[in-house]
């Protein structure tokens, strides 16, 4: 006799979904109430589960089992076959000194490292998918996109929401620009505006975002030093150096990043939801809300 599954079965929708939680509720509670072991949490959620499919739901034992052992096989064999085979190929590669060879035929084919990057980032795809599988660079992709949407936020703000960025918000100091690809022009704009910070009272961490090229010209070796850019700045600033392809050519910005200046506040932290299957596709979706709130604008240098 065939089984017909009710989305409803204690006549509310309220009521069904409070039971369907009940194995989160059993997994969550052993995770973080009584410290289990992992795998211990788990098969208490899956007993869980197994529990309210055949008193609440009614589904027949058997198929409710057999459920269980399908799960089980797919996640055992596909899955977990994967992860690990992809793990000992790398730990293969590494051993046998094959992973050298592979760093080295990549930087014998230019010295540019802004090269090398183009050539790592249009192959990254094809070498997750061949190693983890799964539509893993689709998931990535989403990822990063959701990534710079944030980014874009954060220092362009947004027109249609009304908010500003870090580049665009009225009343932060500017200093004008040298350039980067130059002497010591970069440490000494940076220093520069530390000064200017501190010497209003904006003391604590600083972080610095620049464009890629800024990014680029920060990797030089200064003469009589030993030092790359980047390197004489962090020990300026601490280690806060980011950057980011939302701003443009020849963009930095510098602030004081304590909470009191400003800060980034997350009413939803970076979700995934089921949408829907159509054409044999399943969609997705990411969502995050986040607005900055710059609460002393004072406390923000921009390079321009």
């Amino acid at each position: 006799m065939a089984w017909t599954q009710v989305y409803e079965p204690l006549g509310g929708i309220g009521l069904s979904a409070l039971a369907a939680s009940v194995p989160l509720i059993i997994l969550f509670y052993m995770l973080a109430f009584r410290q289990a072991k992992g795998h211990i949490a788990a098969v208490a959620g899956l007993v869980g589960a197994l529990l309210v499919a055949i008193l609440v739901w009614k589904m027949p034992v058997g198929l409710a089992v057999n459920s269980v052992a399908l799960g089980a096989c797919f996640g055992l064999f596909p899955i977990v076959w994967i992860v690990i085979t992809a793990v000992w190929v790398y730990n293969m590669t590494v051993e046998s000194g094959e992973f050298e060879i592979i760093k080295d035929s990549l930087a014998r084919l230019t010295d540019d490292r802004r090269l090398q990057a183009l050539f790592i980032a249009f192959a990254f795809s094809c070498f997750i998918e061949g190693t983890a599988g799964f539509g893993t660079p689709v998931a990535i992709a989403a990822a990063k996109k959701a990534s710079r949407r944030e980014d874009d936020l954060i220092l362009n703000g947004s027109k249609a929401l009304g908010t500003d960025g870090l580049l665009t918000v009225k009343g932060s100091s500017k200093i004008k620009k040298s350039d980067w690809s130059q002497g010591e022009n970069s440490f000494a704009d940076i220093t520069a505006g530390v000064a200017q910070l501190a010497k209003t009272g904006y003391l604590g961490r600083y972080a610095l975002v620049v464009s890629p090229d800024l990014f680029l010209d920060l990797q030089r070796l200064q003469p009589n030093t030993g030092l790359l850019e980047i390197d004489r700045i962090k020990k300026l600033i601490g280690d806060n150096v980011y950057m980011t392809s939302v701003m443009g050519p020849g963009k930095a910005v510098l602030v004081c990043a304590e909470p009191e200046y400003l800060d980034l506040a997350i009413g939803l932290d970076l979700s995934v939801g089921y949408l829907e299957l159509a054409d044999f596709n399943h969609t997705f979706r990411i969502m995050e809300t986040a607005a900055l709130r710059v609460k002393d604008p004072a406390a923000i240098v921009v390079f321009a």
